[in-house]
């Protein structure tokens, strides 16, 4: 029987300890690191991230990135890319900027954004999990990129002064918190004026299941903890945002939710009219936003 969400602390745990385990995956050079419980099958690495025995196959994590950025940084940050999309691709990051990637893990964006902002430019990681910060400075280190430094911490509490940010990414992490409007008040206040929101997310068109949004391994395969897109855009208004706008980038069938979530007991028993009820439902998405410039 499947855990239940009980709290944001309760979250957060879960979240750390998945998470975790990922990076010491690829750490122990056991292969792509993987969203699923102990008793799932890993297999090797592609050059998307993901695991093509992970949780039934690729379909959210991989091909992401393209060959010749797959090719520009270490393979073990690719491995432990457990995102829904590539935000530094989509962010149009200019020379000389500072970017603070929230939810860093192997730093893969990190190391991707430095490059894009060149020398005159900085780019930040915040993680929570020890195990991804080792594998993210072990990444920094064979890159041999000068221009990154990762910060332990929570995305609720960013570690970073007010006004010190050009541009904030994300890759399919917000879904994860328990308290997005913390990540989102945090987020502008770190912005400078003028700054921009830039980040990759798991949204929802309409309404989950209950099965499916109180499912903490789905949880953890981003899935239950993604916002409904008007929701999305409620809160960035509330925090202050202005502009903000949702780009779906990838539209998931119930078979790709299935394998995310592992497959849990509560989600396999939705009837076949709820499972293709939620075909399209979640995507990946490109979140745009600012913060008014005065």
């Amino acid at each position: 029987m499947a855990l239940k969400l009980t709290g944001k602390n309760d979250v957060r745990e879960l979240v750390r300890e998945k998470y975790g385990a990922a990076a010491l995956t690829v750490l122990e050079g056991k292969g792509a690191a993987c969203c699923a419980h102990s008793g799932a099958r890993m297999g090797g690495g592609n050059a998307g991230g993901g695991s093509e025995l992970c949780c039934g196959g690729d379909t959210i994590t991989g091909g992401l990135y393209d060959d010749v950025e797959a090719a520009s940084i270490p393979e073990a940050a690719l491995l432990a890319s457990l995102g829904c999309g590539n935000p530094t691709a989509l962010a149009a990051l200019n020379a000389g900027e500072i970017v603070l990637d929230l939810g860093s893990g192997g730093g893969i964006d990190v190391l991707l954004s430095a490059k894009r902002v060149g020398p005159t430019g900085f780019a930040y990681g915040l993680d929570m999990t020890d195990e991804m910060l080792a594998l993210a400075e072990k990444n920094k280190a064979e890159a041999g990129v000068k221009n990154v430094a990762f910060l332990k911490g929570h995305i609720e509490e960013i570690p970073l002064p007010s006004s010190s940010i050009d541009v904030i990414i994300s890759n399919c992490v917000i879904n994860l918190s328990g308290d997005k409007d913390a990540v989102l008040r945090e987020a502008f206040r770190v912005l400078k004026p003028g700054g921009r929101f830039a980040v990759s997310d798991v949204v929802v068109e309409g309404t989950l299941p209950p099965a499916v949004r109180a499912d903490m391994e789905a949880y953890v395969g981003c899935v239950a903890g993604a916002l409904e897109t008007s929701d999305y855009l409620a809160r960035l208004s509330a925090a202050g945002f202005t502009e903000a706008s949702i780009e779906p980038t990838r539209r998931y069938t119930f078979a790709d939710l299935e394998a995310t979530t592992c497959c849990s007991a509560e989600v396999s028993a939705l009837s076949a009219d709820e499972k293709g009820a939620l075909d399209g439902r979640v995507m990946g998405a490109f979140i745009r936003a600012s913060k008014p410039k005065v």
